[in-house]
Order: C-alpha cells, then sequence, then structure tokens
C-alpha cells in the first residue's frame, strides 16, 4: 500500500491544527490520503494556511473554529466535519496548553485552564466524534506528553492533565473496543514548533539540558510525532490499542 494511499477515503478530524504538531498531523494525514478538518481555536490564518497547503498538494481539507472545552463548539466542529466529509473515521485530540508554575502559586484559573482544554476537551470532542464512526471502527490518537514519566517541578497541573490523558486513553481503549474504534496516546518529547519559540523555550538551558538529556542528541520536528500518528491512524496499526508510544528521542 503506497503512503499516499494508506488513508484513502477516511476522514481525520485534528484538534489544535493552526500550527506546531497539530498542523504536521493535518499535512501528514492529508499526504496519506485522508480528508481533513483542521480545527482551531483562534488562529483562522493559521488553519487557512494549513488548509492551502494540503490542497495545493492535491488533498481535502477545511478549516473549523472550535474551542474544545466548550460543549457547543464540540458539537458544531463534529457536525461542520461530518456535514463537509460524511463520516469521521480517525480522531486526533492534539489541541492543549501548557502554563508552569510552581505550587505555591498555583491557582484555580490556572488549573482549570489546562485541565478543561487538555482533559475535558479530549473527552468531550471523543464523546462527539465516535458518534459518526464507521460501523468498521476507526482510530483516536490522544497528544499526551513525556512530561509525565519526567516530573519536572513546577508542572503539577500540566503534569497531571498528561497523565490524565494517558490513563483516560487506556480506559477509552478498553471501552471502545468492541465497536474497533482503536485508542491510543503519543508522547512527544520537546519538539520544536512556533510554541516552544514565542513561549522563549527555543536556546534557554531548559531546552539545552532537553538536548543534552535525549538520547539522540536533537530536539524533535513536528514531522517526527505526525509520521508516527499516521501510522497509529492506520490499518497498519490495526491491532495496537490502549498504547502510550513515547516520540521523543529516547527520553523518558
Amino acid at each position: 500500500m503506497s503512503t499516499a494511499s494508506k488513508l484513502s477515503n477516511q476522514v481525520a478530524l485534528v484538534t489544535g491544527a493552526s500550527k506546531g504538531i497539530g498542523a504536521a498531523i493535518a499535512k501528514d494525514l492529508a499526504k496519506a490520503g485522508a480528508a481533513v478538518a483542521v480545527n482551531y481555536a483562534s488562529s483562522k490564518a493559521g488553519a487557512d494556511k494549513i488548509v492551502a497547503e494540503i490542497t495545493q498538494a492535491g488533498g481535502k481539507a477545511i478549516a473549523v473554529q472550535g474551542d474544545v472545552a466548550k460543549p457547543e463548539d464540540v458539537t458544531r466542529l463534529v457536525a461542520e466535519t461530518v456535514a463537509a466529509f460524511g463520516k469521521i473515521d480517525i480522531l486526533v485530540n492534539n489541541a492543549g496548553v501548557y502554563e508552569f508554575a510552581p505550587l505555591e502559586v498555583i491557582t484555580p484559573d490556572h488549573f482549570h485552564r489546562q485541565f478543561n482544554i487538555n482533559v475535558l476537551g479530549l473527552l468531550l470532542t471523543t464523546q462527539e466524534a465516535v458518534k459518526h464512526f464507521p460501523a468498521s471502527g476507526g482510530s483516536v490518537v490522544n497528544i499526551s506528553s513525556t512530561i509525565t514519566a519526567l516530573k519536572l517541578p513546577a508542572t503539577a497541573a500540566y503534569t497531571g492533565t498528561k497523565a490524565a490523558v494517558d490513563a483516560i486513553t487506556s480506559v477509552l481503549a478498553k471501552e471502545l473496543a468492541p465497536r474497533q474504534i482503536r485508542v491510543n496516546s503519543i508522547n512527544p518529547g520537546i519538539v520544536e514548533t512556533e510554541g516552544t519559540h514565542s513561549g522563549g523555550i527555543i536556546g534557554t538551558d531548559f531546552a539545552n539540558k532537553a538536548i543534552a538529556d535525549t538520547p539522540l542528541g536533537r530536539i524533535g520536528q513536528p514531522d517526527d510525532v505526525a509520521k508516527v500518528v499516521t501510522f497509529i491512524a492506520s490499518p497498519d496499526a490495526g491491532w495496537v490499542t490502549g498504547e502510550v508510544i513515547r516520540v521523543s528521542g529516547g527520553v523518558g
């Protein structure tokens, strides 16, 4: 099976896909033949750019706005995807936020913002999307983080969200298995994205130490993660479910 046809006639919804890892995932799924709904919360220009890149390469894509932490947005996001493409076969729960803070400055807002998007958003989107999966099943891929293995100081809330994602993945893999819906979690290491640049992480002592601690000796690129997601979403991984897969250059 060629790469271009691996996901032919498949429909993928990728949340948080206007930039970074999500954008790379959307483009790689489209390259493999899937029609892709590119979700964004606020960056319409970013999502439109990804859609243009996909369509110019001969693929099919639409941009759909929606905040995954809001049930009404999730309902509309899924409805627009199904209206455009007729079904959903692949859901990639990539939308997420991170904000580091030591224990003494954690606030309810700090906690709820991260848990509402990273955990509740994942549950709401999965709940709505699987209603439109075909009888033959499909694939849900949750983007977590190797932070769950590193357990770094000042990341209690964020690490908590990603540990929840991995636990939820294990539960839903069993719960949705009778419907032949596979559920897996991808745990990336540090990846060079617009976010890590704008957040001032690239080039810092933290980033340099992360690279030094990475057995393969380099920072990750969005495509490093995207290619693994495409594999997990494809029939090639047809007997893989409930797994937590690190894509981290050996970290964790």
